[in-house]
């Protein structure tokens, strides 16, 4: 499996209990979603590595996980800190104006004023916010992602509808 292929769940933040077991701290708007997950990737050496799942217990964003061969405080240790991945097929499905970061990359962007802008070719997430990275002829356009300038996500045709901030986009081509 491929870190290109996997989504960050979350990170392993201490072990839990004397049997081996790990204390998951998710990164997810509904961790109930992931109750019923078999398996999980850590990144060991650059590797993602399979670790699977005996039980789970859930307390809001955290998971209590028995891991499969995991036995003792000492291996559970080995762990801790270690960012948790699943496949991209075990995201939930969105839909309406939400979308995944990594799933518009390649959409283009159709402003309702300016039309046709071109293709998103990065999400860079800031601490106080997330902004499209679109090209036009060349050109840069830096697009923040606000739900008032997300009109619409066209997931079938690839097109993300927005209505920039006025000046924004004659800020870039000029």
């Amino acid at each position: 499996m491929k870190k290109e292929d996997c989504f960050y769940l979350g990170r392993i933040a201490k072990t839990h209990g004397l049997k081996g077991e790990v204390t998951i701290k998710l990164d997810a708007d509904d961790p109930s979603v992931y109750l019923e997950m078999k398996h999980f990737f850590l990144e060991i050496n650059k590797v993602l590595t399979p670790f699977f799942v005996e039980k789970i217990t859930a307390s809001g964003d955290k998971f209590y996980v028995a891991v499969q061969d995991i036995k003792t405080v000492e291996q559970a240790q080995n762990l801790v800190g270690k960012a948790v991945y699943l496949p991209l097929e075990m995201l939930p499905q969105l839909s309406g104006k939400q979308f995944y970061y990594h799933e518009i990359v390649g959409f283009t962007v159709v402003d309702t004023e300016k039309g046709e802008l071109g293709p998103v070719t990065e999400v860079m997430e800031y601490p106080t916010q997330a902004i499209l990275q679109v090209m036009k002829d060349k050109k840069e356009v830096l697009i923040p992602i606000l739900e008032h300038v997300i009109q619409n996500v066209d997931r079938d045709h690839k097109i993300l509808t927005i209505t920039a901030p006025e000046g924004l986009i004659d800020m870039y081509l000029q």
